[in-house]
């Protein structure tokens, strides 16, 4: 069970990343309730990940356990439970259809009739290992009438749904759980962090418009399409800075750490880095190395990275058509000239995320990285229970969300 003193004030967010956890923590002040405070938030490097899936878990639970801590201690309070990131490339959508008949003849549509055909599409033949965490309504199709986004109060004999449905692999689920379990934090929902980020950065316009976000962290790339205010399309790819750091250390016939140096200082895909020489100092040592070798790799894992993207993006034949363009979260968005390189390769406007107006401790969590535990703590706060919501926490409309956007988690 939550914590009722908590839960009355507080809303946590916890992203559990493949190089480091993060922990924020907020609150909504009565006086403004359109705009949540952060009252503290907290990080931790994580060794136990290998692209967004757990495989030490004490190293995991060290590393949220730290993270926890510190905004604990930022904050001065306790954390019993979080909403939570599952991530890794075991996370997989696909699209379900739900049917249902109306037992009277022209009767009026009822929340349990849209929880009825909502349950119907999730009806779907998944192997024994995998099982669905959340299911998307796109959009509803009443006797025949099709484009529907909310069939409450209509009338009709047949009612049917859209969906789009993420499910994930359920050793991967037992194992963050575990994790979470040991740190002894609650799990009040779980949710992609490309989907928790959409939220703590995109404004109803992109999300009517048709966006594409992609978090790009250290060991994968997560990507969310919204479209009409729904969710489209959600991936992971296996892929991250790690990747990059990876490449540049055998390009550069260097140590991972050297590499990992030249990339945090030196990687850039701005047209105008390209000749000379860079120098980085690792433990005492300098080492040289040839700018434009930095440049060529640095490109060369982007682009393949990119590709992948459009790849996804041709799966719902969205390549190149989306108004609102791409949106770009994660610690590795922060790449010099990432924004014009893959504005360039996915033929779509791009720009760095910015977090809508926060309140509190924002200028940590303004970092690009911080988006997915923002957009994890503001779930925190908007999946409440009604009856459970303080007096000036909206059920919808902060930050442009769409009322319903999620229509269901896996607790």
């Amino acid at each position: 069970m939550r914590d009722s003193q908590a839960t009355a004030q507080h809303y946590f967010g916890l992203d559990i990343g493949s190089s480091t956890v993060r922990c924020v923590i907020g609150m909504v002040d009565p006086n403004d309730p359109g705009h949540p405070s952060v009252i503290g938030h907290g990080s931790a490097p994580n060794q136990g990940m290998r692209k967004g899936s757990v495989v030490h878990i004490d190293d995991v639970v060290e590393a949220v356990v730290h993270a926890v801590t510190e905004a604990e201690r930022v904050s001065g309070v306790h954390i019993p439970h979080a909403t939570v990131n599952i991530n890794g490339s075991h996370v997989a959508g696909m699209d379900s259809r739900g049917v249902i008949a109306i037992s009277a003849l022209n009767r009026e549509i009822t929340t349990e009739d849209r929880m009825r055909v909502e349950e119907a599409a999730t009806i779907v033949q998944l192997p024994a290992n995998r099982e669905i965490i959340q299911v998307f309504a796109k959009n509803y199709r009443l006797d025949g009438q099709d484009n529907i986004k909310d069939p409450l109060g209509m009338h009709g004999v047949r009612l049917e749904v859209d969906t789009h449905i993420v499910t994930a692999a359920t050793p991967n689920l037992r194992n963050l759980n575990a994790v979470l379990d040991k740190a002894r934090i609650e799990p009040a929902h779980h949710t992609v962090a490309s989907l928790a980020a959409a939220e703590a950065v995109l404004s109803r316009q992109q999300k009517e418009a048709g966006t594409l976000l992609l978090d790009i962290g250290a060991g994968t790339t997560n990507m969310v399409v919204i479209e009409d205010g729904e969710v489209q399309y959600v991936a992971v790819l296996p892929m991250g800075g790690i990747n990059i750091t990876n490449d540049l250390a055998i390009g550069l016939k260097t140590d991972l750490d050297v590499a990992e140096q030249v990339k945090i200082q030196h990687a850039s895909l701005e047209a105008s880095h390209k000749g000379g020489l860079i120098k980085v100092n690792f433990e005492g040592k300098d080492y040289e190395f040839v700018k434009s070798d930095v440049t060529m790799i640095t490109e060369a894992r982007v682009e393949e990275m990119l590709e992948y993207v459009d790849k996804e993006l041709k799966k719902i034949h969205r390549s190149r058509k989306l108004p609102g363009g791409v949106v770009l979260v994660g610690g590795t968005s922060k790449l010099p000239g990432i924004a014009e390189f893959t504005k360039e390769k996915l033929q779509l406007a791009t720009r760095q995320g910015q977090l809508q107006p926060l309140g509190g401790l924002v200028d940590t969590v303004q970092d690009p990285a911080y988006a997915s535990s923002v957009g994890l703590m503001l779930l925190d706060m908007l999946l409440l229970p009604p009856d459970s919501k303080p007096t000036g926490v909206p059920n919808s409309g902060v930050f442009g969300l769409i009322d319903g956007l999620m229509k269901r988690f896996k607790s």
